[in-house]
């Protein structure tokens, strides 16, 4: 592994748009921005990983014994994915709905060539059979032209014409559909259940990493991602974090409380207090901090499970959201899979209790989640790893010609249907201004 230092870039948000910009050629890209959020918990400000040296890929079968095995033998940064289907190798469950996009239900690959940002440094880190590439690289890097877009204006205008938006579930099976998961809380069945709908875009092609930049510059999210596959894309302004571990450290941060945002300074502060003291809403965040404390309690040394924060109100361009941070203390001996499975799928997008809310789900929703609400991340050579919660995300199978996104909220007993929808359209905001702007 050759490791080298380039200190103040002429400009570090050029330096990343150049970046990523000579990264596209590579079959497998993986890039992580943190948008300057600085907060307690992140390692780094941005992450690039490209081409595959290594890659595991595989269906739920075992997929959390095949990670595992291949996480201990490379002991080496590995980047990728978990769908929310892994949920099938952990419990007796099914994904049985609709499929759009086939992506795999996990990948992971350990990348030749890796730049970490931190403050006005870049670390460039290339595995011995590359090394030779570096100063190359880093000149073309230096000399390449950001763009938005590798196609013509006529291109991209007749892309922008095959762009038509169709919900998987109408308005009025959605409003139906909430009333049913009403109806098993009233039963008994569930407390809370995180129900999802998808929109989606058919025979179309996009621009991914111009239709990533656009998404980002709206919604300048702490975990934005932008993730190519060889024909597969993912491109992620989630706001949320799913798990991180730093030594025998894990912590959890889920999101469970949405107020919109407004361009009136008052009413805007006036939202924000709303949210912070929403009984509805309050009750949604504490029941999942109910369930995610149970999850990490199975990994964790006896009483260091602790509630950090709580339904704590952070402020985004898009929205207001409500967070909180619970944390524990695992055994040196804990294997990172592990930790990942026995919290997996995270909380904030199932239900209390998680199986019950998991197997109505299915019945309820139309389309198979895939990605969307599971997890993107990566693992560090010392065990440490970090994931987001895949939300507020576009998938694309460019193979496939089809375009991705799903929404959801968490359906509770003073749950409204009605506002539910709006506030799904809410969450939709952004990645429909995006494809269709």
């Amino acid at each position: 592994m050759r490791t080298t230092y380039l200190h103040k870039p002429k400009c570090i948000d050029t330096f990343k748009s150049q970046l990523l910009t000579w990264s596209q050629p590579y079959h497998e890209a993986v890039w992580m921005d943190s948008n300057d959020y600085h907060e307690a918990y992140s390692s780094f400000d941005a992450v690039l990983a490209v081409d595959a040296m290594t890659c595991i890929q595989t269906d739920f079968q075992e997929a959390f014994l095949k990670l595992k095995e291949y996480q201990t033998h490379t002991k080496d940064w590995i980047f990728g994915y978990l769908s929310y289907d892994l949920k099938n190798a952990i419990e007796d469950l099914k994904s049985e709905n609709f499929d759009g996009l086939h992506f795999p239900e996990l990948y992971f690959f350990q990348p030749k060539k890796l730049f970490l940002f931190k403050g006005d440094t870049v670390e460039m880190h290339y595995l011995n059979v590359v090394a030779d590439d570096m100063d190359d690289d880093l000149n073309n890097i230096c000399h390449c032209e950001p763009v938005l877009s590798a196609e013509s204006d006529e291109e991209r205008s007749n892309f922008l014409n095959e762009i038509v938006i169709k919900p998987r579930i109408s308005k009025t099976d959605y409003l139906s559909k909430v009333n049913t998961m009403l109806e098993h809380i009233y039963h008994g069945d569930i407390y809370e259940a995180n129900f999802c709908q998808e929109f989606y875009i058919e025979n179309t092609q996009i621009n991914p990493l111009e239709t990533y930049w656009k998404l980002n510059s709206i919604s300048k999210p702490p975990f934005a991602t932008f993730i190519k596959l060889n024909d597969k894309y993912l491109l992620s302004a989630s706001p949320e974090r799913y798990l991180k571990k730093t030594g025998t450290k894990i912590i959890s941060q889920p999101i469970k409380g949405t107020a919109k945002r407004s361009k009136d300074s008052v009413e805007d502060k006036r939202l924000k207090e709303q949210l912070a003291i929403d009984e509805k809403e309050r009750s949604e965040n504490i029941m999942i901090v109910d369930l995610v404390r149970n999850d990490l309690s199975k990994t964790a040394k006896k009483g260091t499970v602790k509630v950090v924060e709580l339904c704590q109100v952070y402020t985004f361009p898009q929205v207001h959201q409500m967070i909180s941070t619970i944390s524990s203390e695992i055994e040196e001996t804990e294997h990172p899979v592990h930790v990942l499975e026995s919290t997996f799928p995270m909380g904030s997008m199932t239900g209390a209790p998680k199986i019950s809310a998991m197997k109505i789900i299915e019945t309820l929703e139309e389309t198979k989640r895939g990605v969307y609400s599971g997890a993107v991340g990566y693992f560090t050579p010392d065990s440490n790893f970090d994931f987001n919660v895949v939300i507020r995300s576009i998938l694309y199978n460019h193979s496939q010609q089809y375009v991705s996104f799903s929404v959801g909220s968490a359906i509770t007993a003073k749950s409204n249907p009605l506002k539910e929808y709006e506030e799904c359209l809410i969450k939709a905001k952004a990645m429909r201004e995006v494809l269709e702007d």
